[in-house]
Order: structure tokens, then C-alpha cells, then sequence
């Protein structure tokens, strides 16, 4: 369940900001037919910095419904304090979820040792498999390939979303690890060598629009077939690129809605729309995979 194409799903909402469940459901059901591995729900892409914690629970419950045991849900429950870490994961203890997605501490920069004894007590205080989260260009604080080799001895710390777009990290975690942590992508632009290099699948936010070039790309790797998923990944390259042209999620939730699988791409401020000109740029993407 933890390999593959995982999206990490928007959180759809209507005009007025409240959470659309409408949307959601049929986001859910179009993971589910074109064959994603896996849901991240309320992860940076489904914006957790701007719901509220109830509002976080509701979402995740509501896609562990809606899912209904046909795909693995991962909740997000990252959080700068540990204490509200520990908090949000024992919400979820015995809801049904497979894993938690568990980001670094952001804008308060702990050090390695402090990372080490934030990550170490939530999953002390929780057996729900956990599943680290690096990306220091969001967060302001590096994950590095030590401290996660101190991490990965805790049993149920089971891999981590390593989001740098750093390849020369893969081999440096590898040598540190067990064979059984997994390594997962957090870059949809790099993902494809990731997995050459010993990945075993992304967290992807082009699968949010691209769910089945996503998970064929992946498949076709983890079976060796480098030649075949190269093929498709070179169709979907630029817009792995134009998806990060403003902050994500501003990019792909005007994609979801413009190929209509949300009603609405509004977003909580600080996050606003996407500009008109960046709209040009990205609707040329969005028309390319339709012709793969």
C-alpha cells in the first residue's frame, strides 16, 4: 500500500472556503478507477496550514468514508509542536487509516537531536505506522540522512517522503537503512529516477490530474521497465514543472477544477488564486496529456 503512485489529494472547497464534499468524493472515486496506490489526505497539498484542526479530522474521516476500504488513506499530521503532533495522531488511533504522513517541524528550525525527539515521541505515543516527511524549502529545516538512519530503527517508523529533488540523498539513506524503510518521493519532476535509484514509489501532486500516467510511470519502474515509463514521464515533464509555477497548491487546484474534477479552486488566505498569465502557461500542460 506504501509503493507506487500516492496522491497527495487538495482539499476541495467551495467559493465561500468551506470544505466540498461533493468534490471530494469525486476525487476519491477517480483515484480509485485510475489505479492510485494510495490517498495522503490533508497533507501541505490539501493545505493543513489553513484548517483547523476539527476541520482536518472531518477530512480525513469524510475520505476514510467515502474510500470505504477500496484505498489506503495516510492521514497528514505533521505539526511544529510535538505536543500537537502527538494530539492530532491519537485522533486517528483505530479509525481505519494505514499510516500517517508526518512533516518537519516548520519555521522553528529544531536541531537533528531535536527533530530526533520529535519524531521518536509521537510515534512512541502511537502504533499506526509512520512515515517521515522532508522538505526543507517549505519547512526552513533539513531531515538529514543520520538522523533518519536513528529514526528508522524505531519499529513503527516505516520510510519517508524525502522531497529535497536531491538524488545524491537516495544512495546516502540507503547505505544508513534497513531494507524494509522505505524511501518515497516527494518530487513528481525527479520521481521517475528516485525509483530507478532504489524508491519504491511518490507522493505525487500531478497524480491529483494525471492519476494514470502517475501510477503506470510507477508501475512500469518498479517492475524495471525504465524504457517504457521514461516514454510516458517525458509527456508529462513540463507539467511536473509548471505545477510548482506559484506555491502549491495554488497550481493544481486551478487544474483540478479546469478539467473539471472540483467545482471550486479557492483557497484559504494567505493562499490566493492562480494569475491569469501562469493560467496560459499551465492550460498548454493540462491540453498535452490529454494526447498521451
Amino acid at each position: 500500500m506504501f509503493r507506487g503512485s500516492i496522491v497527495a489529494l487538495i482539499t476541495p472547497m467551495d467559493e465561500k472556503g468551506s470544505i466540498c464534499c461533493n468534490s471530494l468524493k469525486k476525487l476519491i472515486e477517480y483515484h480509485i478507477k485510475n489505479h492510485t496506490s494510495a490517498i495522503v489526505s490533508v497533507g501541505t497539498t490539501g493545505e493543513s496550514a489553513t484548517l483547523n484542526q476539527e476541520e482536518h479530522i472531518q477530512v480525513v474521516m469524510k475520505t476514510l468514508e467515502i474510500a470505504d476500504n477500496r484505498i489506503p488513506i495516510i492521514a497528514g499530521t505533521g505539526a511544529n509542536s510535538t505536543s500537537e503532533g502527538i494530539s492530532l495522531t491519537k485522533r486517528f488511533e483505530n479509525s481505519g487509516i494505514s499510516g500517517c504522513l508526518t512533516v518537519t517541524p516548520y519555521y522553528n528550525k529544531p536541531t537533528q537531536e531535536g527533530l530526533y525527539q520529535h519524531f521518536k515521541c509521537i510515534a512512541e505515543n502511537t502504533d499506526i505506522p509512520q512515515i517521515l516527511y522532508n522538505v526543507p524549502t517549505r519547512t526552513g529545516c533539513d531531515l538529514l540522512p543520520k538522523t533518519i538512519s536513528r529514526l528508522a530503527k524505531i519499529k513503527n517508523i516505516i520510510g519517508i517522503k524525502e522531497a529535497t529533488g536531491d538524488l545524491s540523498r537516495i544512495n546516502k539513506i540507503l547505505e544508513l537503512v534497513s531494507e524494509k524503510f522505505l524511501l518515497l518521493s516527494g518530487d513528481d519532476a525527479t520521481a521517475l529516477d528516485f525509483i530507478q535509484l532504489g524508491g519504491v514509489g511518490v507522493i505525487s501532486v500531478t497524480a491529483n490530474i494525471a492519476a494514470k500516467y502517475m501510477a503506470k510511470i510507477c508501475s512500469l519502474a518498479l517492475k524495471g521497465n525504465f524504457l517504457e515509463a521514461r516514454k510516458i514521464n517525458k509527456f508529462l515533464i513540463k507539467l511536473h514543472n509548471k505545477l510548482f509555477i506559484e506555491p502549491n497548491p495554488i497550481p493544481i487546484k486551478w487544474a483540478a477544477k479546469k478539467i473539471g474534477l472540483i467545482k471550486s479552486d479557492k483557497l484559504r488566505l494567505p493562499m490566493t488564486k492562480l494569475s491569469y498569465k501562469n493560467k496560459l502557461l499551465l492550460k498548454k500542460e493540462i491540453l498535452k496529456i490529454k494526447n498521451i
